[in-house]
């Protein structure tokens, strides 16, 4: 396939894939699978994600990163690498960097509640932890969990179709995976020299996990490299989520699919007294999906680019080299 360098990311619309009509689902798939090929990212709309839901997130998320720094860190959990709960500032760096990142978020995982008892993936989840100052936090967040992973789910049954697999591929894959909702904030800096010169919000990296879908941020600030070197700026409107390709699915596929690196740079240096929201949630698969290159991904134009891996394995390394593991 012909390579397309896009000056913004294609928007879809997942009604499409979900209508019931063959032509239109047929469409989205190879759309979906072109901007997966080229650029690594696509926005689509009817997500199932209300408006009324998304603002009730951002309120929320806002009231708990208002506490105060040393409120918020008996929320911390290192023990578990900080995946669950909260994470403090500057504690997460770029694969590459020592350099924290000039941000804070939080850590929903799987509502264990969910998960039957004969399901032995129950045992490898610890327990979310929910801040007891904010009232509607876990009652929000576990709802945004459950309503962006049928969305994800529903991503990866058209990804399916593209690489001609079955349709349900990932269905038993995804059940109770490890995915993370991670609202997160991007803070104030009053003083920009008081920082270290290479620090930035996000710098750039590769997700870790098979798919990302991101709410629409408060402020502008993504930006995509493109294939030919050129970062793209990147702004989800209202209605959208961002969906990007992961690690773990450019593995699976043999870089068929691309996990393009991203970034979120500083404002203006007369608005980095300002705060950005954003809320990713990151798919992820059960610990014991094999990430083996998928046969039909290599050929002789394409030999297989990646050893043999567990996505637990996987991300093990990965949270390791983020220094959230030691």
């Amino acid at each position: 396939m012909s390579e397309i360098l896009y000056n913004e990311i294609p928007s879809l619309d997942l009604a499409d894939f979900t209508s019931g009509d063959a032509e239109k689902k047929a469409a989205f798939v190879q759309a979906l699978g072109q901007a997966y090929n080229n650029i690594g990212f696509a926005a689509i709309k009817n997500h199932g994600l209300s408006q009324e839901l998304q603002d009730k997130l951002y309120a929320t998320i806002k009231k708990f990163f208002a506490l105060e720094d040393g409120l918020k860190s008996q929320y911390e959990r290192p023990e578990i690498g900080y995946q669950r709960g909260y994470t403090g500032k500057g504690k997460e760096h770029a694969k590459g960097r020592n350099t924290g990142d000039l941000k804070e978020f939080y850590h929903v995982g799987q509502d264990l509640n969910d998960i039957p008892e004969s399901d032995s993936i129950k045992s490898e989840y610890p327990e979310n932890v929910f801040p007891s100052e904010v009232a509607q936090f876990e009652e929000v967040t576990l709802e945004v969990y459950k309503t962006i992973e049928a969305a994800g789910k529903n991503m990866l049954r058209a990804i399916a179709l593209y690489l001609e697999l079955p349709e349900d591929y990932f269905e038993d894959k995804v059940r109770y995976g490890n995915s993370i909702l991670r609202p997160i904030h991007y803070f104030p800096i009053e003083n920009p020299d008081e920082v270290p010169a290479d620090a930035v919000r996000a710098a750039e990296h590769g997700d870790i996990n098979l798919i990302t879908l991101l709410m629409g941020a408060s402020a502008d600030g993504l930006q995509v490299l493109r294939r030919d070197g050129q970062w793209i700026p990147i702004t989800a409107l209202p209605d959208q989520l961002v969906v990007n390709v992961g690690d773990m699915l450019e593995r699976l596929t043999n870089r068929k699919l691309k996990s393009t690196i991203h970034r979120v740079v500083n404002p203006p240096r007369e608005k980095m007294n300002s705060s950005r929201f954003s809320v990713p949630f990151f798919m992820h698969p059960r610990s014991e999906m094999d990430l083996t290159c998928l046969e039909s991904c290599v050929d002789e134009q394409n030999p297989k680019a990646f050893e043999d891996v567990t996505a637990g394995e996987f991300l093990d390394e990965r949270l390791r080299e983020l220094g959230l593991k030691k």
